[in-house]
């Protein structure tokens, strides 16, 4: 059977070293370590020890450092050992003074030959000539747009351009006429053969005719003016008129080599002139006729349903295609 152990008269907790640091322990009369004594509550002494009652619990203390476990001996500090100066030291000591002279030094491969690098020359000329080739690219698109701006003010403005189309457009510019070839001819009205009450003017300034002169009073029935081109092939052309008129349509009959034509010179205000200005509604117009090589005459005339409130500045052939 298992007992417990006698500790004596006192306990375990009278042999702690720190008790005389504790209030409860002074009370008890512990004192600090001293000389032959213990830590903490004075050990049991012979006369308070249990006669006859061996104590199997004993908590043998020291003063503290009192006890030495194994020592090792000290040896003063000498330093290093004094060496001669301008002798290398040994840790230092050049590879050539060990036995055997410098190890052999290991010297790395050579690395592989590299690649050349990218062709900058060559991407700075390809990028140059994408750049060329898109400048060219608008330039081509730009003149295309301009030329087809151009055909479509041709085709709605065929006084100023030839056009084979049988119907008369005016120019709306009062100042331009289309200029005719050197071979085919171009005259003054002022210079043609006057029919009716048809006479020269230069009342209305704007008249691109010598002197400003143009015909008038041609708005009286028989009223007329005789030309005689020569063409140098018989073959269509445009009969081009420059005219004007006081903000008012007017037309007149034409008469190609004694044959009256069913379609009118067509003399309408295609430049929207205020009505009753006389100086703001120059203007062109032109139709198409059948001529013949050689000599021709061509009458325009004030006829019966015709509207002849107009002033006649200049006549002119072009090539009609």
């Amino acid at each position: 059977m298992t007992t417990p152990g006698n500790n004596g008269a006192s306990t375990p907790e009278d042999d702690d070293p720190f008790g005389y640091l504790y209030e409860d322990g002074q009370a008890s009369g512990a004192n600090p370590p001293r000389t032959g004594g213990g830590y903490g509550y004075p050990g049991p002494t012979v006369g308070q020890q249990q006669p006859g009652v061996p104590r199997t619990s004993y908590n043998q203390v020291r003063t503290v450092g009192e006890r030495q476990y194994g020592q090792i001996p000290q040896q003063q500090y000498q330093g290093p050992p004094q060496q001669q100066y301008g002798q290398p030291t040994a840790q230092y000591a050049a590879p050539e003074t060990y036995p055997g002279g410098a190890p052999p030094r290991q010297t790395p491969p050579p690395a592989p030959p590299q690649g050349r690098g990218p062709n900058t020359k060559g991407l700075l000329i390809g990028a140059v000539a994408v750049v060329a080739a898109v400048v060219i690219g608008i330039a081509v698109a730009l003149a295309s747009n301009n030329d087809g701006k151009d055909k479509k003010d041709d085709t709605a403005n065929p006084g100023k351009s030839s056009s084979s189309q049988p119907s008369q457009q005016p120019s709306t510019d009062p100042s331009s006429s289309a200029s005719a070839p050197a071979d085919l001819p171009k005259d003054d009205a002022a210079t043609l053969t006057l029919g009716g009450s048809a006479q020269v003017g230069t009342n209305v300034p704007g008249a691109q005719a010598t002197g400003g002169a143009f015909v008038g009073d041609f708005n009286n029935v028989g009223a007329s003016v005789t030309w005689k081109p020569d063409v140098p092939k018989a073959g269509s052309y445009k009969l081009n008129l420059r005219y004007g008129v006081p903000g008012a349509d007017a037309n007149a009959t034409i008469t190609l080599n004694g044959k009256a034509q069913s379609r009118p010179m067509n003399m309408k205000n295609f430049a929207g002139s205020p009505a009753g200005d006389w100086s703001k509604g120059w203007q062109s117009t032109y139709a198409i006729v059948q001529l013949d090589k050689g000599a021709n005459e061509i009458k325009l005339s004030c006829e019966q349903g015709n509207q002849c409130n107009v002033n006649l500045d200049q006549i002119w052939l072009t090539p009609a295609s």
